[in-house]
């Protein structure tokens, strides 16, 4: 890894670490976020990743919507976590848990809310809760 450079971990290195499945590969995840977790390392975790780990957790190791999505806040709350838009990226998360939405309604609702943007869909039930 380049100094100072941003990382973009990928699904797998999230899930690994998560999930603590494969003693390898979790060894080398949580020195990783480790050292994401305290400030060291600077990471950016893409919406892509974060929808798919969403999807794996939920739908292939069915793990219930609270425990995948609390896992991934903690995790989008490490002192490393560059992403610029990381509030809405865990207001998503909440949203995620709380709603009977899929996780990109979810996203796009909290994009909507915390960025000040306009939703436009033809989702009725996804622009009443754009409303409220």
């Amino acid at each position: 890894m380049t100094k100072n450079a941003e990382v973009l971990p990928d699904t797998n290195v999230v899930l690994r670490y998560l999930l603590r499945d494969n003693a390898g590969q979790y060894a080398q995840a949580e020195e990783f976020f480790e050292k994401v977790r305290i400030g060291v390392v600077k990471a950016v975790i893409l919406e892509g990743v974060l929808l798919e780990c969403l999807y794996i957790l939920t739908k292939f190791y069915k793990v219930p919507r609270g425990e995948a999505t609390d896992a991934l806040i903690i995790l989008m709350q490490y002192k490393g976590i560059a992403n610029a838009d990381q509030q809405e990226l865990i207001e998503a998360l909440r949203l995620f848990a709380g709603q009977n939405l899929d996780a990109v309604d979810c996203l796009l609702l909290a994009k909507a809310k915390r960025g000040n943007r306009q939703l436009f869909s033809f989702d009725k039930d996804l622009n009443k809760r754009n409303n409220q």
